[in-house]
């Protein structure tokens, strides 16, 4: 009887993290301050690089088609792609995490959160010069005129972040300890 509530468990807790982005996505909300990039990694931190990969390809696939910041268009493969890349990492990242609860802990989760914010912005702008480039613009210019338009709000998206992987990550994989039962995450 236990197994299946742990599997019951595991389901819902994934199911509130997807709806908890995708709210969190359609609410009224500074550009670039998100909380996706975190519960994607803490997915695949908790169940594993698969599970991580399909949660943060799922979440901006809808994403995709309900953001308030309209249709993402041919830039979507990019997003769901960086995204399940940030779900995969975080299951990568538990295989080398030691001292969870320690204060380097902490300050590399906020680093490894910019990082991959980073290379985030740097996929999806490139989707966007994709965009352009198709629309005639020489491929060139196109990737240019992304990077130089995406800047501001990529610095917006780390800083914030790596304020959230800081300050987030910990309390939230406890609460998923006692959620699934002492699950995965020891």
């Amino acid at each position: 009887m236990q197994h299946h509530t742990n599997k019951a468990s595991t389901i819902a807790f994934i199911s509130i993290l997807a709806a908890l982005c995708l709210a969190i996505q359609l609410a009224p909300r500074l550009p670039n301050v998100e909380f996706t990039s975190l519960f994607t990694f803490t997915a695949g931190f908790i169940f594993g690089s698969i599970i991580g990969g399909l949660f943060g390809g799922f979440v901006m696939f809808v994403n995709g088609f309900l953001s308030p910041w309209g249709f993402a268009g041919l830039n979507m493969p990019f997003q769901m792609t960086s995204m399940a890349l940030i779900g995969v990492v975080g299951g990568f990242y538990r295989k080398f995490a030691r001292g969870i609860s320690s204060a380097n802990f902490l300050a590399e989760v906020a680093v490894l959160g910019a990082f991959l914010t980073t290379l985030y912005d740097l996929i999806t702008n490139f989707g966007v010069a994709v965009s352009y480039a198709i629309a005639g613009m020489p491929f060139n210019l196109a990737l240019l005129t992304a990077l130089a338009y995406g800047t501001p709000f990529s610095i917006i998206h780390v800083l914030s972040n790596t304020a959230v992987f800081g300050v987030a990550f910990f309390p939230l994989i406890k609460t998923a300890n006692i959620i699934i039962g002492g699950g995965k995450n020891g």
